[in-house]
């Protein structure tokens, strides 16, 4: 039986109306400001896709389109003046910055109360000791499809392959904070085939086409797909060998429409938050 497809696309249409109604109620619109250093094509796309976002949700927005060449200094003088506007609850620099400028520095200069991303330490903090502020977007996101979905982690082997500070890591603590029994996998474990087919909830965030194959999935498993590739034929697809882990797996999402969609769904969601925060409102 074919495993049933996760509508991550459908739910981040669900979950922008719920936070566009909240925000409507709010005394001023949730604002956000994101910064784009440079003219990568896929940044690019990314920050035109959030402004869509902040139209659907009703929210303010701005954005800061920098040369390449723009100074570590220059930025973060814009990231300082944006942390003391009061109409602006989120900062969020697209991120890869061009090589010379120090991407550490300037996420560690983005107030804590505005880190819509959850990348600063602070937040990174809250979020291991599972009190968090704001839910990292991609793993919040796929959070949230589990629970849409009805999928418990509690008591199940929870496999995760890949361990950056963005997705993989993350990712781990909140299948942990959900009561997960959780792995995770990197280029040096040994025995990465054997865990894998081994979980019950399966997500892959390593950025490697066909790295998942059918032998890797356990029957009846759940199969996240996080990454977003190009195939030899330029077409998008993910970790996941897709037609054949379906066959195998309860639940999978494909690429595109899975977990890309309610990542940015997550960041309309963390704006809102930090909104509340700022104005008051529970």
């Amino acid at each position: 039986m074919a495993a049933t497809r996760i509508d991550g696309k459908a739910l981040a249409a669900k979950l922008k109306e719920q936070v566009r109604e909240e925000a409507a109620a709010l005394p001023r619109k949730p604002g956000l400001a994101v910064i784009l250093v440079g003219d990568d094509p896929a940044s690019r796309v990314y920050v035109t896709s959030k402004r869509k976002d902040c139209e659907e949700c009703g929210f303010y927005s701005e954005e800061y389109a920098l040369p390449a060449g723009t100074t570590q200094k220059s930025l973060l003088e814009l990231v300082e003046e944006l942390n003391g506007r009061e109409n602006i609850d989120g900062i969020l620099v697209q991120l890869p910055l061009p090589k010379g400028l120090d991407e550490r520095e300037v996420l560690l200069a983005i107030d804590p109360a505005k880190d819509v991303d959850c990348f600063h330490p602070y937040n990174v903090g809250q979020l291991t000791i599972g009190a968090p502020v704001f839910q990292p977007c991609t793993p919040g996101g796929v959070m949230e499809m589990l629970q849409e979905y009805h999928i418990d982690p509690a008591g199940k082997r929870c496999v995760v392959l890949g361990r950056s500070n963005i997705v993989g890591k993350p990712m781990a603590l909140l299948l942990l904070h959900a009561n997960g029994t959780v792995a995770v996998c990197h280029s040096k474990t040994p025995d990465l085939k054997e865990l894998a087919a081994s979980a019950d909830i399966l997500v892959s965030a390593v950025g490697r086409t066909g790295l998942v194959t059918a032998d890797m999935v356990k029957e009846g498993a759940v199969v996240i797909d996080v990454a977003m590739n190009r195939n030899e034929a330029g077409k998008l697809c993910g970790d996941v060998c897709f037609e054949e882990a379906a066959e195998k797996a309860a639940y999978i999402t494909p690429v595109p429409g899975g977990v890309g969609p309610m990542t940015r769904a997550m960041l309309m969601k963390n704006t809102l938050t930090a909104a509340k925060l700022h104005q008051g409102v529970k």
